[in-house]
């Protein structure tokens, strides 16, 4: 698996050659300035309402540990809080993340086709029966991976009012995430080699450091404020059709 996450790391390398090489700034800048301005303004709104939210939980627990004066429950209090603020950030991503996929699937469809065929030395066609079929099966994917990560971010938010197991609750949410963006990604490759949906998250399933390391690239751009924003989704969708390129994804 370790292998496979420095493989999808270096497909970003890879994928910022590919793109400066065909010109493909075009196919970065646009839905990658959408993401940007809804990012932004999602990021904002969200962190405003989980801090009234987490607040509005706390709010009894603080009146007694106030009465408590107990300087071992208030440290376990703030970390509790501190680390529902993270769980529930990663929720706001992932609801987020779903909700552009849906948005740019058409984006997405036709620029990681283009990759491919670019790759392949052969022309690109463009096919609007297979264009449409691929943004279906990309919201279809999108809603059932939304659907399953959210299950899993409810337990582990849950695990995160646990004192010490909770502690490490963000970082199985990071892994989740990660993985979960990652095989939205890879998934488009999987459906241009007639792969059903069973078959691709078996496939995926298998290579499960991949679609983890395409994710976690994609979130370290948000450390780079507004370029990594713009840069992160077309660079983290052609890093996944580069990394897949030498699969044997017909197998």
């Amino acid at each position: 698996m370790l292998k496979e996450i420095v493989i999808a790391i270096q497909a970003y390398r890879k994928a910022h050659d590919f793109i400066g090489k065909h010109r493909l700034w075009k196919w970065i800048l646009i839905p990658g300035l959408a993401y940007m301005i809804l990012f932004t303004l999602g990021l904002y709104f969200f962190w405003i309402s989980a801090d009234t939210a987490v607040s509005g939980l706390f709010s009894g627990l603080d009146n007694w540990l106030h009465k408590q004066h107990s300087p071992a429950y208030s440290f376990a209090a703030i970390m509790v809080g501190i680390m529902a603020r993270l769980i529930m950030m990663f929720f706001y991503f992932s609801l987020f993340k779903y909700l552009f996929l849906i948005l740019g699937s058409p984006v997405f469809s036709y620029l990681s086709e283009k990759t491919e065929c670019i790759m392949d030395g052969r022309e690109f066609i463009f096919s609007k029966p297979v264009f449409y079929h691929d943004i279906k099966r990309a919201i279809r994917l999108a809603l059932r991976n939304c659907f399953w990560q959210t299950i899993f971010t409810i337990f582990i938010l849950l695990l995160s009012f646990i004192p010490l197991i909770g502690s490490i609750a963000p970082v199985i949410a990071a892994v989740v995430e990660c993985y979960y963006f990652g095989f939205s990604m890879l998934d488009y490759s999987c459906e241009r080699h007639q792969l059903s949906p069973t078959e691709s998250s078996h496939f995926i399933g298998q290579r499960r450091g991949l679609a983890t390391g395409n994710g976690l690239v994609f979130y370290l751009l948000h450390f780079i404020p507004f370029v990594g924003w713009v840069l992160a989704p077309s660079y983290a969708l052609i890093a996944a059709t580069i990394s897949l390129y030498h699969q044997n994804i017909d197998a």
